[in-house]
């Protein structure tokens, strides 16, 4: 019979890990290895074994598509909501893109072999991970939709929007440099979008950091390429807080 969810422990932040079945909590409990994430911290590396997957708590993953002259880009964030290690959950232990800390942070790493036993020991558990991999592949997907059809300001708020949704408060740690790379532009036209932002008092930006000020404002701003990811990891995922996950 399943056991109710609230037997697990409910001191993670890490969703998955309050959302699994205590009896599929229970094969990898005892693997679970807490690590600081500082930034630049390599979780995966592209056409690499992935050795551990990570169970973040705080802070910020960013997944990088690359191609073979080093060109660049941000196409997914991972946060507390997730796990690291698409390729793990979807049977396959070769990383297909980079994917490394963008915000400091921690996280419970646990060895990959031990994920990929209890994804044939458990279906629910199986599931639930599928369920995050279907999300992110959402996310993902608004990420080519976003960096084909809308403009800079609206992509900027977008990623503005996703990084809230990972932090705490409303200061978001990171550099012109970085978001020109994530998002694939050159620095001045990443601070040309923030001055926008900022002259419609949305933010503030300063030297390394940012802070949300209207977030309505900003989803405005958006222009509807934010959201439906979201809706889609509540639906999915989310939800299961209140639910019994099959073992």
């Amino acid at each position: 019979m399943d056991k109710p969810l609230e037997t697990i422990n409910r001191s993670f932040r890490n969703q998955l890990l309050t959302t699994i079945s205590a009896d599929d909590y229970s094969f990898i409990e005892p693997h679970l290895e807490l690590a600081d994430l500082p930034v630049g911290h390599d979780v995966e590396t592209r056409g690499e074994r992935a050795e551990h997957m990570y169970f973040l708590e705080s802070g910020i993953v960013s997944l990088v598509a690359a191609n073979g002259s080093g060109k660049q880009i941000e196409i997914g964030l991972i946060g507390r909501e997730g796990i690291t290690g698409l390729a793990v959950i979807l049977g396959d232990d070769v990383a297909n893109h980079s994917a490394y800390m963008q915000v400091e942070g921690h996280g419970y790493r646990v060895p990959a072999v031990v994920i990929l036993d209890a994804l044939r020991r458990s279906n629910g558990l199986r599931n639930q991970l599928a369920r995050f991999a279907h999300t992110l592949m959402i996310q993902t997907a608004h990420t080519a939709l976003a960096n084909g059809r809308a403009s800079l300001v609206e992509r900027l708020s977008r990623w503005i929007l996703m990084a809230h949704d990972r932090v705490d408060g409303n200061v978001i740690p990171i550099t012109h440099e970085f978001l020109a790379l994530m998002l694939g532009v050159r620095r001045a036209g990443v601070t040309v979008a923030l001055h926008e932002l900022e002259g419609r008092r949305l933010i503030k930006a300063v030297r390394g950091q940012i802070t949300v000020i209207d977030r309505s404002g900003i989803e405005k701003l958006s222009n509807g390429f934010y959201g439906q990811p979201e809706s889609e990891y509540f639906r999915l995922v989310a939800t299961q807080l209140t639910r019994r996950v099959p073992a």
